[in-house]
């Protein structure tokens, strides 16, 4: 088999923003978990914080200096209710941020939620070669974006481009 059908496993952090929730009640990051494990990948961390722009903030940061972190993937934080502020924590972060990837997510979930795809604010971005993806809180919503989206793109071998391969060290491009 040649190198590039061989799947390289990400280093994955998930993070829960919620005022609410635990482990035994965070069924989003469950998921993620779950999902990214099933896929080959490695849990490298899993926290939940509260819904406060600089704690969230905070254990991004720390994750995107951490080179055990590949790709950090948030739960929660993204609607319109007062305390939502994780693109407003994130967003500052960003080297460089995918717009394609918001706009790709809530074309799917239309087809899921209607017009109430509109009040997503899910984000993208890439810093200090560390891929961060900011989903809702839903589980569903974030089935959507593993199933559709994060699958795929954290696949090495996705053709004819994905983000997996911009964050391994060795590859750094688009093989």
């Amino acid at each position: 088999m040649s190198e590039a059908m061989i799947p390289i496993p990400l280093r994955i952090a998930v993070l829960t923003i919620s005022d609410t929730r635990d482990f035994s009640s965070d069924r989003s990051g469950a998921l993620l978990a779950e999902r990214l494990t099933e896929a080959g990948h490695r849990l490298a961390e899993r926290r939940i914080v509260i819904d406060d722009v600089y704690r969230i903030r905070a254990v991004v940061a720390e994750w995107i200096a951490d080179p055990d972190v590949q790709v950090i993937l948030t739960t929660g934080g993204t609607g319109f209710t007062g305390r939502d502020s994780t693109p407003e924590a994130v967003s500052v972060l960003l080297d460089k941020h995918i717009e394609g990837f918001g706009e790709q997510f809530r074309q799917l979930s239309w087809q899921e939620i209607g017009s109430s795809t509109i009040q997503s604010r899910c984000l993208g971005g890439l810093a200090n070669a560390t891929a961060i993806f900011c989903l809702p809180g839903s589980s569903g919503a974030c089935r959507t974006a593993w199933d559709g989206l994060l699958a795929e793109q954290l696949d090495s071998r996705h053709k004819p481009c994905n983000f997996a391969n911009l964050v391994i060290p060795e590859r750094g491009q688009h093989v």
